[in-house]
């Protein structure tokens, strides 16, 4: 039966070429998704470039710390706290020992990413005097060449303030980072934390001096004291997390419309079956046969696939680099290496798997029936819901539903982790596909119920021929109710949770203005002085540092916000829940209800720069995870500049009664201008915040729903092309009883505009479970919020869809009409 199989492939090519393209295009895009996750895994080794020219760097860590496992700009305690004086002591002691020290230092205009370093581990770093000289008071500073030049006065903005300072030299510029060297003491004045040290003294006798409380990295190791180590940690987090979500959807996407394409191949040659089956054949045969052409078709289709995914690999990841997702040195190249061929290979058998079980149930239910019934029901559709896929389509509608009401009711934060939402939207929209036969004839007449009046019979016609043919309307639904599904999911789910962020913002922050960064990482404490001491203007600008406890023999690590507790109620509304924020002072703070500490209660506390201190909790307020921070009192500022960089991300400005407000408005302009800083209303603020907050996520969702939306618009023109050119016969019958070209064109277009409003409606109903439950989940975490979707996106998507349905209906029956009637009969004979 494989001979037969061969020559029934070589026969009917062009029916089985629709199959092949869906199952080349599922396997690539299985393909490059298990190529890039199965890089990550081994990534190579990067260089080390700050310290490239140093024997050893002493590096304050963590034996047990995993960064992987924590936020990102979280340190553990003992790198937060820097290099003790004691440890310098004792390194100094075994031979020459420069300190570094690593802070926010940018040039007025220059870029928000550089740093400030002392200029005695500029060496160690490759740096060479290009002009000038090496700074040599508290004024002096050397910069790279293509930021100013020698004898430029400039402006440096840091943690403590913006300051002037004259270039006393250059360096040539490096692609790794973008530096500003002072003078050893300038350095320590504006960050006492020392970062890390080169040690120049004998390696053993460094690490005995060190023992266990730093590391002593040589070698490829010393990159671990680089920035950009933490930099790339940032961006491979990002495509660790939206990589599995692509794969996931688009995986599961692809499989599915793979499946339902062989398995429609196979229904659409009934007539075949039922006629070897007359002749003899046994229905082992005949399953041995299907299955045959499947594991040629199969075969084929997924080594083309895994060829075109290894180059759409390469394409991914420029586009994750394109959008900041990935650092620049990401890259995926041809090779025998295993963590190319292992995800090449395993595309290749899901491909093949998956197309013997797409044709496995059919060619089962072919083989099943006796000779007459299979000539009988090659004449006429049935339902289309097997057994089987009754039972699959209730779980998957018991699934989705399922999953919707926990999302609803019990677990609405799930709504905040894409990994898991993602993934779960998909199950009603499939679910929907599966059962989608049950619904055609309900929706057939209902759509088809305005036009009942219509003179002609085409309106009859298209009717009647999607009622008896509901197993081919449905897969041909199929993908345009995956398109429209789970784009309009997606989308909303985006849409709506930015809107409901900025809600919630908006309903927080209670000052009429605020400060945000202009150009800038953040605010400096000097320039929220300068606001302050405006008459009748209150300011909030809370510091970002971590907050320290410890749990048995390990540290729980927690965001805390050092800001000005007088002026915390009339800037922010929080919502509290236990205590009151008029107990706040310096021995007290407020946290958020998830730490589950209870007001009144003492807890004792860690910062960053190594202070323990026993606060009172006054006030608890209610939180959402990811913006669950501490309010610490001012005393705790010096702890942000270990702990983090010592700069405000953003500051809220209230106005005394009785101010007069042009005036202090005014003032307030003057105080930030060029600084670093600018002056903002509350509502600017909110669009500002909203899209830095959204910008990940609309990545991720978008980037998934434009790849799921790819796929489905070639499933889409795939399958109409397939269903259309295997009714030849229908068109011979039409043009037989009279009816003309242009008549018999009508009717194949209306038929394919009822099949995409049918998958269309089946999107919505789908769609909407998923905006219920979406809907719920944002009432328990922001209160009453609209739901937000591009409704003009999706109706666009809808379009193109029905676009593509009947281009595909037009291309074969164009093509057919060219032939004559009786060659249209004698196709099909």
């Amino acid at each position: 039966m494989l001979g037969i199989a061969f020559q029934t492939l070589r026969a009917r090519w062009v029916s089985f070429l629709g199959t092949v393209v869906a199952l080349v295009l599922g396997v690539a895009q299985v393909a490059a998704m298990g190529v890039l996750l199965m890089t990550m895994l081994d990534l190579p080794d990067r260089p080390a470039e700050r310290f490239a020219r140093a024997d050893a760097v002493v590096l304050p860590t963590d034996p047990d710390w995993d960064p992987a496992h924590h936020d990102l700009g979280v340190r553990s305690l003992p790198e937060a706290e820097g290099v003790s004086r004691d440890l310098l002591d004792r390194v100094a002691a075994t031979g020459e020992t420069v300190v570094d020290r690593a802070f926010y230092a940018q040039l007025r205009g220059g870029p928000k990413n550089q740093v400030g370093h002392p200029w005695g581990v500029a060496r160690f770093g490759g740096y060479e005097l290009t002009s000038g000289r090496q700074p040599s008071g508290d004024g002096q500073i050397v910069v790279p060449s293509d930021q100013a030049r020698t004898g430029d006065k400039v402006t440096v903005m840091t943690a403590a303030g913006v300051l002037a300072y004259t270039v006393s030299g250059t360096v040539a510029p490096v692609d790794w980072e973008n530096a500003v060297f002072f003078g050893d003491a300038e350095a320590a004045r504006i960050s006492p934390r020392i970062q890390a040290l080169v040690a120049l003294g004998p390696i053993d006798q460094v690490r005995a001096a060190v023992g266990k409380d730093a590391e002593v990295l040589t070698g490829r190791d010393r990159h671990e004291a680089d920035a950009s180590k933490a930099e790339d940690r940032e961006t491979l987090d990002n495509t660790i997390t939206l990589v599995p979500v692509m794969a996931s959807v688009a995986g599961t996407t692809s499989v599915f419309v793979v499946a339902s394409t062989f398995a429609f191949a196979v229904i659409q040659r009934r007539r075949e079956v039922a006629l070897l089956r007359t002749v003899g054949a046994t229905p082992k045969q005949v399953r041995r046969m299907v299955r045959g052409e499947a594991l040629l078709v199969g075969t084929l289709a997924s080594a083309l696939g895994t060829a075109l995914g290894l180059y759409g690999a390469q394409l991914l990841t420029d586009m994750l680099i394109d959008l900041d997702i990935s650092p620049p040195w990401f890259r995926v190249r041809p090779s025998l290496h295993w963590t190319v061929t292992a995800p090449l290979a395993g595309a290749f058998l899901v491909g093949v798997l998956v197309a013997l079980c797409g044709a496995a149930a059919a060619a089962h239910r072919a083989g099943r029936v006796r000779p007459v019934e299979a000539l009988r029901e090659a004449a006429v559709d049935d339902s289309g819901m097997t057994p089987g896929r009754l039972l699959l389509g209730a779980i998957g509608v018991g699934a989705g539903v399922g999953l919707a009401a926990w999302i609803a009711v019990g677990k609405p934060a799930t709504i905040l982790s894409p990994n898991t939402y993602v993934t779960e939207l998909l199950v009603p929209v499939l679910a929907a596909a599966v059962i989608a036969p049950l619904a055609i004839g309900p929706l057939a007449r209902l759509l088809m119920w305005p036009f009942r009046n219509f003179a002609g019979p085409t309106a009859m016609l298209v009717r009647e021929s999607v009622l008896t043919s509901r197993r081919r309307t449905a897969a041909t639904a199929a993908p345009i109710l995956l398109t429209v599904g789970l784009a309009l999911s997606l989308l909303a789910a985006t849409d709506s949770l930015g809107a409901a962020r900025d809600h919630g913002l908006r309903n927080q922050v209670a000052s009429q203005y605020a400060l945000a960064p202009d150009g800038t990482p953040g605010i400096s404490s000097e320039v929220v002085d300068r606001v302050k001491r405006i008459d009748g203007v209150q300011i909030a600008a809370p510091l970002l540092t971590t907050v320290y406890t410890r749990d048995e023999d390990r540290y729980d690590e927690n965001d805390g916000m050092v800001v000005d507790t007088s002026a915390l109620k009339s800037t922010m509304d929080l919502t509290i829940t236990q205590g009151s924020l008029d107990r706040l002072d310096d021995n007290s703070f407020a946290a958020p209800d998830l730490w589950g500490w209870d007001a009144g209660t003492t807890q004792k506390i860690l910062l960053g720069d190594g202070e323990e201190a026993t606060l009172k909790v006054a006030a608890v307020y209610k939180a959402m995870r990811g913006e669950d921070v501490a309010y610490l009192p001012e005393r705790f500022a010096p702890s942000a500049a270990y702990a983090r960089d010592g700069l405000a991300r953003r500051a809220y400005i209230t106005l005394e009664p009785g101010t007069d407000r042009a005036a202090a408005t005014a003032a307030i302009d003057r105080a930030v201008r060029d600084s670093g800083a600018r002056f903002l209303t509350r509502d600017e603020l909110v669009a500002s915040e909203s899209a830095y907050a959204r910008h990940l996520i609309e990545v991720r969702q978008r980037s998934t729903a434009v790849i799921v939306v790819l796929f489905c618009f070639i499933a889409i023109l795939n399958t109409l092309l397939m269903a259309t050119a295997d009714r030849r016969r229908d068109l011979a019958v039409l043009r037989l009883a009279g009816a003309t070209p242009k008549q018999v064109l009508r009717f194949f277009v209306a038929e394919s505009l009822l099949v995409a409003a049918i998958g269309v409606v089946l999107a919505l109903l789908a769609s909407a479970v998923n905006i219920a439950a979406l809907w719920a989940a944002l009432l328990q975490l922001f209160g009453t919020t609209p739901i937000v979707a591009p409704w003009l996106v999706v109706v666009g998507i809808a379009a193109v869809s029905a676009l593509l349905a009947v281009v595909g209906t037009v291309l074969p029956v164009t093509a057919a009409l060219r032939s004559r009637i009786v060659q249209l009969v004698g196709a099909r004979e």
